[in-house]
């Protein structure tokens, strides 16, 4: 956190409107991402993202200082995401936007690698939509935002144990949806291979 952030949030701790604003400002981009990757719909992430910020901002008192912002902020968007989806009752996102998963090959591939890593990716996808939200949170804020497991229990409001043992689940499901795909084996898994991931 640097040094302007802290002086905007101690202002808005204390009904500064604009400095509440910076902080929007600054922070909109990795909401609106959040909500996106949850929800999957541009419209709905952004009404998601302008009650995450209305939340923030009405709950500011109980922003505690010794967290990360951005933790707090995330966490509201993902407990805002979650509830969406369990209203929903089921969940359909379009992943076609989002960046590649870190492990697959960059370097100018063959056509046919292409094709096969497209299906590959489209088969973890299909499986990513049907994660429970709260696994579906978890592995969106470990595998995109790139949190501790620490960061994501604090977000989730969850234990330390408990996110583990989440992520632990979601890899062995990925795992066995790879172990049962014919274009998988062209993917590099360090993750997801074994369903095992240092923890």
């Amino acid at each position: 956190m640097n040094d302007d952030e802290q002086l905007w949030i101690g202002r808005a701790r204390q009904g500064d409107d604009e400095a509440f604003s910076q902080l929007v400002e600054a922070y909109q981009r990795p909401v609106f991402n959040v909500c996106y990757r949850m929800l999957g719909d541009p419209a709905e992430a952004e009404d998601a993202a302008q009650e995450t910020f209305i939340r923030a901002y009405t709950r500011i008192d109980s922003y505690d200082p010794n967290r990360k912002f951005s933790s707090w902020l995330l966490a509201i968007a993902s407990h805002y995401c979650i509830d969406r989806l369990r209203r929903r009752r089921f969940s359909l996102v379009s992943w076609d936007d989002l960046p590649p998963w870190r492990w697959l090959p960059d370097p100018q591939p063959q056509p046919e690698e292409v094709t096969l890593r497209h299906e590959a990716q489209r088969h973890l996808h299909e499986l990513l939509d049907q994660l429970p939200p709260d696994y579906r949170a978890a592995v969106i804020l470990r595998y995109w935002h790139e949190l501790s497991y620490e960061e994501i229990a604090e977000a989730l409001n969850s234990t330390l144990p408990a996110i583990k043992s989440r992520l632990f689940r979601a890899r062995q499901m990925l795992a066995q949806a790879a172990a049962q795909a014919e274009s998988l084996p062209a993917l590099k898994q360090p993750a997801f291979a074994n369903g095992v991931e240092a923890l």
